[in-house]
């Protein structure tokens, strides 16, 4: 899969509440979230929602960003939800069993965009469950991409293994740690950390992942960082062109010159 030249859009659809409970399941053991003593109150913020949102823009500007849920416990999500425009799509559960029936909604809506919208290239699954197999086949006879997220906990093998490629949670955030502060040794705070070289970083490091190659040619840096934020210019942090900004910081990439186009990577990266 070429993720950095495909131009075709990214479509992400949350099973929510499944990738939560995974993940306080996994902090206080199996069959915490089942319990009403804790499913039915505010829930603490436990997803890391840029980390997937970054990884769905890896893949290409993202066209659809849909979360399903009972979000009546999940305002604690609210500035991290919006801060990457997730569409919240509101379920409230039918019966006693409280089952809100995200995963069929979930289904049903990427199958009716994946025939309505064809410039929808990859398709991003996050949840675990074996139910979204119908929709897996669906999805690639169409010939769109099938990329999985899911806990190691609560992920269904049958499930992942129907994906083109499956990301476990606990993988991707363990990842974006280790490339945040590989053991890193505190520093004083002289100053801020630099919005535009943070921005450079997180870009790069997300386009090698995606590659599989720590050097990313020049040309797919910009638009990686308009993707991760729409408002970003960079005469705002006083560059005159964007080759400036990679010019004056060399902390941050480093430069070599490739065979059409020159290449960076994250400084210090293998």
């Amino acid at each position: 899969m070429d993720n950095v030249n495909n131009t075709r859009s990214v479509a992400i659809y949350w099973d929510f509440e499944n990738l939560h409970a995974g993940l306080l399941e996994a902090k206080y053991g199996e069959g915490a979230y089942t319990k009403q003593e804790i499913r039915f109150k505010p829930q603490e913020p436990l997803v890391d929602i840029q980390a997937l949102v970054e990884l769905g823009a890896s893949y290409g500007p993202i066209a659809i960003n849909r979360a399903y849920g009972n979000w009546q416990f999940f305002s604690r999500y609210r500035d991290a939800l919006l801060q990457t425009s997730v569409e919240l799509i509101q379920l409230f559960p039918p019966g006693a069993s409280a089952k809100n029936g995200a995963d069929i909604k979930l289904c049903l809506d990427a199958t009716e965009d994946i025939g309505r919208f064809g410039h929808i290239g990859t398709v991003i699954i996050v949840g675990g469950d074996s139910d979204f197999m119908p929709v897996a086949q669906k999805i690639k006879a169409a010939g769109r991409t099938l990329i999985g997220i899911g806990t190691r906990r609560n992920t269904n093998r049958h499930w992942a293994n129907s994906c083109h490629e499956f990301r476990f949670y606990e993988s991707l955030v363990e990842a974006e740690s280790a490339n945040a502060e590989p053991n890193a040794i505190p520093v004083a705070p002289s100053h801020t950390v630099h919005p535009a070289a943070e921005l450079l970083r997180r870009a790069v490091r997300l386009l090698a992942e995606s590659t599989g190659d720590a050097w990313v040619n020049k040309a797919s840096v910009l638009p990686m960082i308009k993707r991760l934020d729409p408002t970003f210019d960079f005469k705002d942090h006083g560059y005159g062109s964007f080759s400036d900004m990679i010019k004056a910081l060399p902390e941050v990439v480093e430069v070599r010159k490739g065979e059409v186009d020159h290449q960076l990577r994250v400084k210090g990266a293998a």
